[in-house]
Protein backbone atom coordinates (compact mmCIF):
# COMPACT_ATOMS: atom_id res chain seq x y z
CA UNK A 1 0.00 0.00 0.00
CA UNK A 2 1.63 3.24 -1.20
CA UNK A 3 1.56 6.59 1.51
CA UNK A 4 -0.53 9.88 0.23
CA UNK A 5 2.92 10.95 -0.57
CA UNK A 6 4.65 8.17 -2.58
CA UNK A 7 1.60 8.49 -4.97
CA UNK A 8 2.39 12.14 -5.07
CA UNK A 9 5.50 11.28 -5.87
CA UNK A 10 5.11 8.37 -9.07
CA UNK A 11 2.89 11.31 -10.46
CA UNK A 12 5.26 13.80 -10.38
CA UNK A 13 8.19 11.45 -12.10
CA UNK A 14 5.74 10.75 -14.70
CA UNK A 15 4.76 14.35 -15.40
CA UNK A 16 8.02 16.06 -14.86
CA UNK A 17 9.61 12.77 -17.24
CA UNK A 18 7.24 13.82 -19.66
CA UNK A 19 7.57 16.87 -19.76
CA UNK A 20 11.67 16.88 -20.17
CA UNK A 21 12.63 13.48 -20.90
CA UNK A 22 15.07 13.14 -18.49
CA UNK A 23 15.48 11.16 -15.45
CA UNK A 24 14.00 12.30 -12.25
CA UNK A 25 15.66 12.89 -9.27
CA UNK A 26 14.86 13.62 -4.89
CA UNK A 27 16.31 17.52 -5.85
CA UNK A 28 13.72 17.92 -8.42
CA UNK A 29 10.86 16.73 -6.77
CA UNK A 30 11.56 19.03 -3.73
CA UNK A 31 11.10 21.48 -6.26
CA UNK A 32 8.40 20.13 -7.80
CA UNK A 33 6.60 20.77 -4.52
CA UNK A 34 7.02 17.39 -2.38
CA UNK A 35 7.14 18.24 1.36
CA UNK A 36 9.94 16.00 2.46
CA UNK A 37 13.61 15.88 2.50
CA UNK A 38 16.23 14.93 0.26
CA UNK A 39 16.67 11.27 2.30
CA UNK A 40 12.91 11.09 2.22
CA UNK A 41 12.23 11.08 -0.79
CA UNK A 42 14.86 8.58 -2.26
CA UNK A 43 14.05 6.07 0.33
CA UNK A 44 10.45 6.86 -1.15
CA UNK A 45 11.39 6.48 -4.54
CA UNK A 46 13.42 3.21 -3.40
CA UNK A 47 9.66 1.54 -2.36
CA UNK A 48 8.25 2.59 -6.08
CA UNK A 49 10.99 1.35 -7.74
CA UNK A 50 10.46 -2.26 -5.79
CA UNK A 51 6.91 -1.97 -6.67
CA UNK A 52 8.29 -2.18 -9.92
CA UNK A 53 6.46 1.37 -11.31
CA UNK A 54 9.69 3.50 -11.68
CA UNK A 55 13.24 2.43 -12.47
CA UNK A 56 16.21 3.38 -12.25
CA UNK A 57 18.73 3.78 -15.50
CA UNK A 58 21.97 3.25 -15.22
CA UNK A 59 24.30 6.34 -16.05
CA UNK A 60 21.58 8.02 -14.06
CA UNK A 61 20.61 8.62 -10.25
CA UNK A 62 17.27 9.53 -11.20
CA UNK A 63 14.16 7.38 -12.03
CA UNK A 64 12.07 6.92 -14.90
CA UNK A 65 8.40 5.57 -15.14
CA UNK A 66 8.13 1.86 -16.09
CA UNK A 67 4.85 0.65 -18.49
CA UNK A 68 3.73 -1.10 -14.96
CA UNK A 69 4.15 2.48 -13.61
CA UNK A 70 2.45 4.40 -16.34
CA UNK A 71 -0.68 1.56 -16.42
CA UNK A 72 -0.87 2.55 -12.08
CA UNK A 73 -0.71 6.16 -13.08
CA UNK A 74 -3.81 6.06 -15.76
CA UNK A 75 -5.75 3.50 -13.90
CA UNK A 76 -5.66 5.28 -9.88
CA UNK A 77 -3.93 8.67 -10.77
CA UNK A 78 -4.56 10.19 -13.91
CA UNK A 79 -6.45 13.48 -13.93
CA UNK A 80 -8.27 15.02 -16.99
CA UNK A 81 -6.50 18.08 -17.90
CA UNK A 82 -9.30 21.41 -18.47
CA UNK A 83 -9.31 22.24 -22.15
CA UNK A 84 -9.32 25.59 -23.44
CA UNK A 85 -12.13 27.14 -24.86
CA UNK A 86 -10.59 28.00 -27.83
CA UNK A 87 -9.01 24.69 -28.36
CA UNK A 88 -13.01 23.32 -28.41
CA UNK A 89 -13.57 26.06 -30.47
CA UNK A 90 -10.56 24.83 -33.12
CA UNK A 91 -12.42 21.33 -32.90
CA UNK A 92 -15.40 22.80 -34.06
CA UNK A 93 -14.14 25.23 -36.59
CA UNK A 94 -12.34 22.28 -38.26
CA UNK A 95 -15.50 20.46 -39.23
CA UNK A 96 -16.80 23.57 -41.07
CA UNK A 97 -16.28 22.74 -44.94
CA UNK A 98 -18.14 20.90 -47.34
CA UNK A 99 -17.64 17.21 -46.66
CA UNK A 100 -19.02 15.13 -49.99
CA UNK A 101 -19.01 11.62 -48.63
CA UNK A 102 -18.56 10.22 -45.09
CA UNK A 103 -14.54 9.52 -46.31
CA UNK A 104 -13.66 12.53 -46.43
CA UNK A 105 -14.75 13.35 -42.98
CA UNK A 106 -12.63 9.83 -41.31
CA UNK A 107 -9.75 11.07 -43.08
CA UNK A 108 -10.36 14.47 -42.18
CA UNK A 109 -10.39 13.51 -38.22
CA UNK A 110 -6.97 11.25 -38.96
CA UNK A 111 -4.83 13.99 -39.88
CA UNK A 112 -6.30 16.60 -37.51
CA UNK A 113 -5.78 14.38 -34.66
CA UNK A 114 -2.20 13.80 -35.87
CA UNK A 115 -1.90 17.92 -36.20
CA UNK A 116 -2.97 18.18 -32.78
CA UNK A 117 -0.19 15.38 -30.97
CA UNK A 118 2.02 14.89 -33.88
CA UNK A 119 1.60 11.34 -32.96
CA UNK A 120 0.58 8.54 -35.60
CA UNK A 121 -3.84 9.16 -35.86
CA UNK A 122 -6.23 6.24 -37.10
CA UNK A 123 -9.78 7.03 -37.68
CA UNK A 124 -12.64 4.40 -38.10
CA UNK A 125 -16.25 5.51 -39.10
CA UNK A 126 -19.65 3.90 -37.85
CA UNK A 127 -20.11 0.20 -38.98
CA UNK A 128 -20.71 -0.46 -42.98
CA UNK A 129 -22.82 -3.32 -42.14
CA UNK A 130 -26.29 -1.73 -41.74
CA UNK A 131 -25.76 0.50 -44.99
CA UNK A 132 -27.21 0.34 -48.37
CA UNK A 133 -25.89 0.10 -51.47
CA UNK A 134 -27.41 2.91 -53.09
CA UNK A 135 -24.97 2.67 -56.32
CA UNK A 136 -22.78 0.36 -58.57
CA UNK A 137 -21.46 1.52 -61.64
CA UNK A 138 -18.11 -0.11 -63.93
CA UNK A 139 -16.45 2.90 -66.77
CA UNK A 140 -13.74 1.82 -68.58
CA UNK A 141 -10.61 3.52 -68.23
CA UNK A 142 -8.70 1.42 -71.15
CA UNK A 143 -8.56 -1.48 -72.70
CA UNK A 144 -6.79 -3.40 -69.90
CA UNK A 145 -8.79 -1.71 -67.01
CA UNK A 146 -11.70 -0.52 -65.53
CA UNK A 147 -13.06 1.29 -62.25
CA UNK A 148 -15.94 0.26 -59.80
CA UNK A 149 -17.78 3.17 -57.97
CA UNK A 150 -19.52 1.77 -55.07
CA UNK A 151 -22.16 4.39 -53.31
CA UNK A 152 -23.72 3.28 -50.16
CA UNK A 153 -27.08 5.52 -48.66
CA UNK A 154 -24.57 6.74 -45.60
CA UNK A 155 -22.37 9.01 -47.87
CA UNK A 156 -19.87 6.18 -48.35
CA UNK A 157 -17.78 6.11 -52.14
CA UNK A 158 -15.79 3.95 -52.94
CA UNK A 159 -13.32 3.32 -56.71
CA UNK A 160 -11.75 0.63 -57.42
CA UNK A 161 -9.10 0.04 -60.74
CA UNK A 162 -9.28 -3.12 -61.65
CA UNK A 163 -7.92 -5.21 -64.64
CA UNK A 164 -10.04 -6.45 -67.22
CA UNK A 165 -10.34 -10.46 -67.16
CA UNK A 166 -8.96 -11.86 -70.04
CA UNK A 167 -11.90 -14.20 -70.53
CA UNK A 168 -14.52 -11.29 -70.21
CA UNK A 169 -15.19 -9.33 -73.00
CA UNK A 170 -17.11 -5.61 -71.81
CA UNK A 171 -20.55 -6.85 -72.66
CA UNK A 172 -19.83 -9.66 -70.46
CA UNK A 173 -18.83 -6.43 -67.04
CA UNK A 174 -21.94 -5.13 -68.77
CA UNK A 175 -23.88 -8.05 -67.82
CA UNK A 176 -22.40 -7.92 -64.27
CA UNK A 177 -23.23 -4.63 -63.79
CA UNK A 178 -27.07 -5.12 -64.63
CA UNK A 179 -27.13 -8.22 -62.30
CA UNK A 180 -25.96 -6.23 -59.14
CA UNK A 181 -28.20 -2.70 -60.10
CA UNK A 182 -31.28 -5.70 -60.21
CA UNK A 183 -30.76 -8.07 -57.58
CA UNK A 184 -28.09 -6.06 -55.17
CA UNK A 185 -28.68 -1.98 -55.07
CA UNK A 186 -30.93 -0.88 -52.68
CA UNK A 187 -30.31 -3.87 -50.23
CA UNK A 188 -28.40 -3.86 -47.14
CA UNK A 189 -24.25 -4.85 -47.15
CA UNK A 190 -25.34 -7.74 -45.26
CA UNK A 191 -27.70 -8.66 -47.32
CA UNK A 192 -25.74 -8.21 -50.72
CA UNK A 193 -23.17 -10.35 -48.85
CA UNK A 194 -25.66 -13.21 -48.34
CA UNK A 195 -26.60 -13.00 -51.66
CA UNK A 196 -23.36 -12.79 -53.31
CA UNK A 197 -22.60 -16.44 -51.76
CA UNK A 198 -25.69 -17.99 -52.26
CA UNK A 199 -28.44 -15.65 -55.09
CA UNK A 200 -26.15 -14.34 -57.45
CA UNK A 201 -24.09 -17.59 -58.51
CA UNK A 202 -27.14 -19.32 -59.51
CA UNK A 203 -28.35 -16.12 -61.71
CA UNK A 204 -25.39 -15.87 -63.16
CA UNK A 205 -25.66 -19.64 -64.65
CA UNK A 206 -28.25 -18.52 -66.38
CA UNK A 207 -26.11 -15.78 -68.80
CA UNK A 208 -22.31 -17.49 -68.44
CA UNK A 209 -21.41 -21.00 -70.06
CA UNK A 210 -19.05 -20.77 -67.23
CA UNK A 211 -18.85 -18.97 -64.11
CA UNK A 212 -15.32 -19.34 -63.78
CA UNK A 213 -13.61 -15.87 -62.70
CA UNK A 214 -16.95 -14.06 -63.10
CA UNK A 215 -17.38 -14.47 -59.13
CA UNK A 216 -13.71 -13.61 -58.79
CA UNK A 217 -15.37 -9.61 -60.87
CA UNK A 218 -17.77 -9.46 -57.52
CA UNK A 219 -15.44 -10.06 -55.54
CA UNK A 220 -12.61 -7.65 -56.88
CA UNK A 221 -15.40 -5.10 -57.26
CA UNK A 222 -16.93 -5.38 -53.76
CA UNK A 223 -14.63 -6.91 -51.61
CA UNK A 224 -13.51 -3.52 -50.21
CA UNK A 225 -17.47 -2.26 -49.37
CA UNK A 226 -17.93 -5.04 -46.74
CA UNK A 227 -14.77 -3.70 -44.74
CA UNK A 228 -14.76 -0.79 -42.23
CA UNK A 229 -12.43 1.58 -43.93
CA UNK A 230 -9.45 2.80 -41.88
CA UNK A 231 -8.16 6.17 -42.33
CA UNK A 232 -4.27 7.02 -40.88
CA UNK A 233 -2.42 10.02 -41.06
CA UNK A 234 1.00 10.86 -39.27
CA UNK A 235 2.95 7.54 -39.97
CA UNK A 236 6.14 9.89 -40.01
CA UNK A 237 5.60 11.15 -36.81
CA UNK A 238 6.77 7.35 -35.38
CA UNK A 239 10.14 8.61 -36.88
CA UNK A 240 10.39 12.01 -35.48
CA UNK A 241 9.56 10.65 -31.83
CA UNK A 242 12.29 8.20 -32.18
CA UNK A 243 10.17 5.42 -31.97
CA UNK A 244 11.36 3.06 -34.75
CA UNK A 245 14.73 3.37 -35.36
CA UNK A 246 15.74 0.46 -37.78
CA UNK A 247 15.03 0.16 -41.59
CA UNK A 248 13.19 -3.42 -40.58
CA UNK A 249 11.29 -2.34 -38.30
CA UNK A 250 9.86 0.57 -40.58
CA UNK A 251 9.25 -1.85 -43.08
CA UNK A 252 7.38 -3.86 -40.73
CA UNK A 253 5.09 -0.90 -39.39
CA UNK A 254 4.24 0.66 -42.45
CA UNK A 255 3.28 -3.04 -43.54
CA UNK A 256 0.67 -3.23 -40.62
CA UNK A 257 0.04 0.32 -41.13
CA UNK A 258 -1.26 -0.85 -44.72
CA UNK A 259 -3.24 -3.77 -42.94
CA UNK A 260 -7.00 -2.67 -43.20
CA UNK A 261 -8.55 -5.91 -41.62
CA UNK A 262 -6.08 -6.03 -38.68
CA UNK A 263 -5.95 -2.55 -38.01
CA UNK A 264 -9.92 -2.38 -37.86
CA UNK A 265 -9.25 -5.09 -35.34
CA UNK A 266 -6.59 -3.92 -33.47
CA UNK A 267 -8.60 -0.37 -32.66
CA UNK A 268 -11.85 -1.60 -32.50
CA UNK A 269 -12.42 -0.75 -28.67
CA UNK A 270 -14.03 -3.56 -26.66
CA UNK A 271 -15.89 -0.90 -24.39
CA UNK A 272 -17.47 2.24 -25.19
CA UNK A 273 -15.21 5.00 -23.90
CA UNK A 274 -11.84 5.76 -23.67
CA UNK A 275 -9.10 2.70 -23.72
CA UNK A 276 -5.51 2.63 -22.71
CA UNK A 277 -3.27 0.14 -23.45
CA UNK A 278 0.63 0.57 -22.98
CA UNK A 279 3.70 -1.25 -24.23
CA UNK A 280 2.93 -4.89 -23.99
CA UNK A 281 -0.77 -4.41 -24.17
CA UNK A 282 -1.02 -3.67 -27.43
CA UNK A 283 -0.52 -7.32 -28.70
CA UNK A 284 2.06 -6.53 -31.24
CA UNK A 285 5.46 -6.55 -30.89
CA UNK A 286 6.29 -3.24 -32.93
CA UNK A 287 4.30 -1.46 -30.67
CA UNK A 288 5.98 -2.94 -27.91
CA UNK A 289 7.53 0.72 -26.67
CA UNK A 290 4.50 3.03 -27.82
CA UNK A 291 1.05 3.46 -26.33
CA UNK A 292 -2.18 3.33 -28.06
CA UNK A 293 -5.21 5.32 -27.20
CA UNK A 294 -8.38 4.72 -28.75
CA UNK A 295 -12.01 6.49 -28.10
CA UNK A 296 -14.80 5.28 -29.08
CA UNK A 297 -18.25 7.02 -30.17
CA UNK A 298 -21.86 6.20 -31.07
CA UNK A 299 -24.23 7.35 -33.64
CA UNK A 300 -27.53 6.63 -32.76
CA UNK A 301 -29.55 3.63 -35.12
CA UNK A 302 -25.84 4.35 -37.59
CA UNK A 303 -23.31 1.80 -35.13
CA UNK A 304 -19.85 2.79 -33.49
CA UNK A 305 -16.79 4.87 -34.43
CA UNK A 306 -13.65 4.79 -33.19
CA UNK A 307 -10.44 7.06 -33.47
CA UNK A 308 -6.91 6.57 -31.68
CA UNK A 309 -3.09 7.80 -31.57
CA UNK A 310 0.31 5.90 -31.49
CA UNK A 311 2.80 7.49 -29.72
CA UNK A 312 5.77 7.29 -27.21
CA UNK A 313 5.08 5.63 -23.64
CA UNK A 314 5.63 9.08 -22.11
CA UNK A 315 3.13 10.88 -23.81
CA UNK A 316 1.14 13.41 -21.55
CA UNK A 317 -1.69 11.24 -20.88
CA UNK A 318 -3.44 13.48 -18.98
CA UNK A 319 -3.93 16.22 -21.93
CA UNK A 320 -4.48 13.22 -24.33
CA UNK A 321 -6.97 12.04 -22.62
CA UNK A 322 -8.84 15.44 -22.34
CA UNK A 323 -8.28 16.05 -26.63
CA UNK A 324 -9.49 12.29 -27.40
CA UNK A 325 -12.85 12.95 -24.99
CA UNK A 326 -13.19 15.94 -26.35
CA UNK A 327 -12.44 15.01 -29.96
CA UNK A 328 -14.73 11.74 -29.99
CA UNK A 329 -18.02 13.81 -28.47
CA UNK A 330 -17.48 16.62 -30.91
CA UNK A 331 -16.92 14.53 -34.13
CA UNK A 332 -20.36 12.61 -32.71
CA UNK A 333 -22.62 15.38 -32.55
CA UNK A 334 -21.30 16.20 -36.47
CA UNK A 335 -21.81 13.06 -37.89
CA UNK A 336 -25.19 12.85 -36.41
CA UNK A 337 -26.32 16.21 -37.59
CA UNK A 338 -24.20 15.17 -41.00
CA UNK A 339 -26.54 11.95 -40.91
CA UNK A 340 -29.67 13.83 -40.12
CA UNK A 341 -28.91 16.23 -43.53
CA UNK A 342 -28.64 12.82 -45.55
CA UNK A 343 -31.95 11.91 -44.36
CA UNK A 344 -33.85 14.77 -45.10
Amino acid sequence: MLSQRQLDILRLVIQLNTETGEPIGSKTLMNAGIKASSATIRNDLVVLENQGLIEKPHTSAGRVPSLKGYRFYVDHLLQPSQMKQEDITRIRQSFDQEYTALNDIMAHSADFLSQLTNYTAISLGPEMTSRRLTGFRVIPLNKQQLVAIIITDKGNVESRVFKMPEHLAYSDIETIVSIANEKLVGEQLVTVYNKLRTEIPMILQKYFVTTRGVMDVFDTILASTFKDKVYISGQMNLLDNQMISDVHQIKSFYSLMDNQELLSNMISAPNEGIEFRIGSENDNELLSNMSMITASYEISEYGNGTIAIIGPTNMAYSEIFTLMDTYRKELANYLSDYYRLLDS
